[in-house]
Order: C-alpha cells, then sequence, then structure tokens
C-alpha cells in the first residue's frame, strides 16, 4: 500500500521533532551540595539534567536523603561528590542502587589542608583528628577551576558527541573564575591579616588565598564550653573582631554570646548558597566593612 504524500510529510515531521530528543537526551547527574550544580551547569548548560542531594539550609553532615531523591539516582549517569561528610554514608548506598552511574570524585589533583579548630590559623591552632581535612575546596576560586576540569572531563566521557561545547565552556568559565578572583584580591586587599571569627571553620581555604586569619569558635562540631567560649571573648577583642560570620546550617548560640560581649553584630555567609560567586563577593564585602 503507497502512503499518500500528506502521511509522508507527517511522519517526516513526527521523526524531526521526537527522534533528536532521544538522540540528544541530557546527561543525568546527581551532586551533592548547591554550589557544584552551578559549576555543572556553567559546563553542562542545557545538556545536562543536574539534581541536588542537599536542599537549601540542610547540614551536609546528617542529611538523609528522601524517597523521592533515591528514585532519581536509579537514573543517574554521574554523582558528582566534593568530599562532604553526607556522602561518606551515603554514597555506597547510592553505588548499590544504581551500580552503572559513575561516581567522580571532583576534588581529585587538590591538596586538601587539615582542618583547624580553636586558635586561629597562622598560629597556635590545634588540629581536628589527624585523618580530619579540610572539604571546603569550592570556597577557593583557583581551586573551583580543578572542581570544574574534573567535571568538564567526566561529562565529556560521558557525552562525547558535546565534547567540544564542554571544553569551550569550561574555558569560558574559567575565564569567570579569573575574574572573580581579581575581584576578591581587590576587595580585600585594604584588610589583609584581618581575624575572620567564624562558627564553623568553613572558610580556611578561602582565608588562605585572601590572606585572612580564621577563628573558628566550635571544635569538631561541638560549640565551646564556657572556659574556652570566655577565651574565644577574650581573643576576640584582642584581635579587634567586629563581625562574627555564621551559616544556617549551624547554631547562632555561641556567635552571638560573643557578639553580644563584644559588641560586634553577626553576619550569615551561606558557603552552600547556590549563587556560588556572589556569595564569596558578599562576603568579602561584609568582612572588609567590618575591619573598618
Amino acid at each position: 500500500m503507497r502512503r499518500s504524500p500528506i502521511r509522508k510529510i507527517y511522519l517526516s515531521v513526527l521523526l524531526f521533532l521526537f527522534v533528536p530528543g532521544a538522540l540528544w537526551a541530557k546527561v543525568v547527574v546527581a551532586v551533592s551540595i548547591l554550589p557544584q550544580k552551578s559549576f555543572v551547569e556553567k559546563i553542562a548548560g542545557d545538556l545536562a539534567d543536574v539534581t541536588v542531594m542537599v536542599p537549601p539550609g540542610a547540614s551536609p553532615a546528617s542529611y538523609e536523603p528522601k524517597a523521592s531523591q533515591m528514585k532519581k539516582i536509579t537514573r543517574a549517569e554521574i554523582y558528582f561528590a566534593i568530599g562532604v561528610p553526607f556522602e561518606k554514608a551515603w554514597l555506597p548506598r547510592f553505588a548499590a542502587q544504581n551500580p552503572k552511574m559513575k561516581i567522580v570524585d571532583v576534588t581529585a589533583g587538590i591538596k586538601k589542608r587539615p582542618m583547624v579548630s580553636h586558635r586561629h590559623e597562622h598560629g597556635s591552632g590545634h588540629h581536628h583528628r589527624e585523618d580530619s581535612l579540610d572539604l571546603h575546596v569550592w570556597l577557593s576560586p583557583p581551586l573551583v577551576a580543578i572542581v570544574a576540569e574534573n567535571i568538564a572531563e567526566a561529562l565529556k566521557d560521558a557525552d562525547p558527541e558535546h565534547a567540544a561545547e564542554y571544553m569551550k565552556n569550561l574555558e569560558r568559565f574559567k575565564r569567570e573564575i579569573e575574574a572573580l578572583d581579581r575581584e576578591l584580591r581587590k576587595i580585600l586587599e585594604p584588610c589583609r591579616g584581618t581575624a575572620m571569627m567564624v562558627f564553623h571553620p568553613s572558610w580556611g581555604y578561602f582565608a588562605n588565598q585572601y590572606g585572612l586569619r580564621q577563628i573558628p569558635i566550635e571544635a569538631e562540631g561541638k560549640e565551646p564550653r564556657s572556659k574556652r567560649l570566655a577565651e574565644l571573648i577574650k581573643e576576640a577583642k584582642e584581635e579587634g573582631v567586629k563581625a562574627i560570620f555564621v551559616q544556617p546550617q549551624f547554631s547562632k548560640r555561641a556567635a552571638e554570646a560573643i557578639a553580644d560581649s563584644i559588641g560586634a553584630e553577626v553576619v550569615v555567609a551561606d558557603p552552600m548558597a547556590a549563587d556560588w560567586a556572589e556569595s564569596l563577593i558578599d562576603t568579602a564585602k561584609e568582612l572588609c566593612k567590618a575591619a573598618r
């Protein structure tokens, strides 16, 4: 039976509309925290479908994925791991749920620094346990450039047809990272050497990159006891601390107690913010404003 010309045109239109979507399906990706989503989207554009496991305001140390998120894991081709504590418990479960999913360590090639607690990091600081490393690499723009390279390589492997596009986007993103680094240096140059008192020691890489001194309040996830709190108040006065930085994922109680004692303000600086670059710039401006 011969097909009519109209039927042929109709079938051609259907082929045009639906087959490309099947041929050029998005790479399904899962990440742990919001900043990673931003990094993947900078490189993949609309070629990837990204699921974030730890939602805004939740702690990457203790979060437990919901059933709906576990369902998305079964569809993922790549999981971009960044080393947050939540991954230690859940990555083996994700792998068991989806054995075909490739788990990529986006921090490969980065030499991690020890996590430091108590005294400021250029003084007589006490380290956490010997095996405890600072995992907050995404708060240093030059280290994010390495993270971005690892993401691009994994996307190329998963979707070689769009390799050139991934590499072009990577180079564009790296130029943006360099521009961000220059802007942060310009903002923070007048306050180099300033003490940055924080509740959780998330900002070590940021402090090292821009000549700051991080003074953490908590020790190994615990709020300071009375004796240590008195020491921190004394240290904050000696350092001329005018702002204490907290993040939404942790308690503000100890920070507020110190701030009340020295007349400082409590400033929210979220290392898990979706808009990674804007968050770093805002934090830098708040730090220098307080240091005046």
